[in-house]
Parts: structure tokens; sequence; C-alpha cells
């Protein structure tokens, strides 16, 4: 993955490059450019990389002056002090929005957005920006689901949740008392409501609780085995491409 850090203060960008680094090895920063000017004639020159990570205030302006005179069709990672500029910033590319001081739980979770959205990227699509928009408005994820069952309405808070996971085509919670409701969104949606620091998609049918993790264990063909503090229909297991995004959400918070 080749990837530009558009930052113009030097500490700061540095950082990030050594966090992304550290996150994704196989990463490779093609540059670090701190200015609208610099951007404009770096890309006039070369090729698109795979993602920008971008300030938004720049020592000459606002980095959305760029994308009036350059076509950027890669994701962005938009990297800022402020939160004004969350709408421009998804209508130019983005596809997270981190506000400063830069984590490396903030990187971790922009990698993970840009795995899932990467077919959109490939189709020249953009991502669904109402459910980005949502998520940002709420960091800290959305504090409960309004389920039906046995003729109520019953609002589950999202702590008491184990994992969510998917049956019969339905997206179904699990509490950890083990009572089961269904809900109408999709996977997908349900996800980009949620905290990435208390919830991990493991793969297409489980996301899953911290609170719920209870042991990991090596498995065969090097993938982990995770076993939580209630059973689940199904073993869960980690694919050898996701177990440092795995483990770094274990240890990282």
């Amino acid at each position: 993955m080749n990837i530009i850090i558009i930052e113009d203060e030097i500490k700061t960008a540095r950082s990030l490059a050594a966090m992304i680094t550290e996150i994704k090895p196989e990463a490779k920063i093609l540059a670090q450019l701190q200015s609208i000017e610099r951007v404009i004639s770096y890309f006039s020159e070369n090729e698109q990389p795979d993602l920008i990570f971008m300030d938004v205030q720049l020592a000459d302006g606002i980095c959305f002056d760029i994308f009036k005179t350059v076509k950027i069709t890669c994701p962005v990672v938009f990297c800022t002090a402020f939160d004004e500029y969350s709408l421009e910033a998804f209508k130019a590319n983005g596809i997270d929005y981190v506000v400063k001081p830069i984590s490396k739980d903030n990187i971790i979770a922009a990698f993970k957005k840009v795995d899932e959205f990467k077919n959109f990227f490939q189709q020249s699509l953009m991502p669904n920006i109402n459910d980005l928009l949502t998520r940002l408005g709420n960091p800290e994820g959305k504090k409960s689901f309004l389920v039906f069952k046995n003729n109520k309405y019953i609002t589950v808070p999202t702590d008491t949740i184990a994992f969510f996971y998917i049956r019969n085509e339905t997206t179904t919670i699990m509490c950890f008392d083990q009572q089961e409701y269904s809900v109408a969104q999709s996977m997908d949606h349900v996800h980009s409501l949620l905290s990435p620091n208390q919830f991990f998609r493991l793969n297409r049918q489980y996301l899953i609780n911290f609170a719920a993790v209870k042991e990991i264990e090596r498995y065969f063909a090097r993938k982990l085995f995770v076993r939580l503090v209630i059973p689940t229909p199904n073993k869960l297991l980690v694919n050898k491409e996701k177990i440092h995004v795995f483990l770094s959400w274990l240890e990282n918070r």
C-alpha cells in the first residue's frame, strides 16, 4: 500500500509515519508534504497513492483548495484539531475524520475502514456518507438498540451486548445474559454505528464486544481461536491476514 502524508507540522507527520509503519509494515510512505502548493505540484507529476492522510489546515490554507485544482481519486483520512470540517471532508473522498491528537487506535480504525470500503473505491464509488456522519457525530458509538420481541418494543443497552451475528440472514443481538433479539439493520450498518474501541468485526458473520472476550488460542493454519464468556453458535476464528489488527485492537485501549 502506497501512502502520502500531507501535514504541515513536521513532528506530527513523523509521528504519524511511525504509527503507520508499525501498524502496516508493508506500507510505503511515498512523500510527506507540508503545503497546498507542494501537494498540487506533487500530484501534477506523480501517480495517485492508495491512501492519503491529510491535515485540514495547512501552512498556506485549507486543504479543500487542493481538490479544486487536483483530481484525487484515492480515499483520504483527514486529520485535524477541529471538527467543523467533517461534511467537506466526506465530500472530498474522506473515509475517516480523525480529531487530533492522533492515537494508534485512530490509525488502526482508519485502516479498518479502508479495508471495508476497498471495493467501493475500486469502483470509484463513495462510502455511505450518512453512516459515516452518524458515527462521527457519536464517536463513542450507539448507546442502545430498539428491538421488537414478544409484541413489545425493548431498548437493549449496547454495553449488555456480547456480540452480533448473522442468523438465517438476519442480524441478531446476543446479550451477556444470552437473550437474543433481531434487528432490522444489516451487519455493515450496525458496525458503522458502534465504537471501534468496543466492537470488532471478526468476519462477515460476527461482531464482538471487547468485554465478551475470554481468551485467545493459537489455531491451525496460523489462525486464532477466540473464546467468549458465553457460547457462540459457531467457532470464532481470526484468519492470519487479520491477526495483527485484531491483537492491536485487544492491546491498545
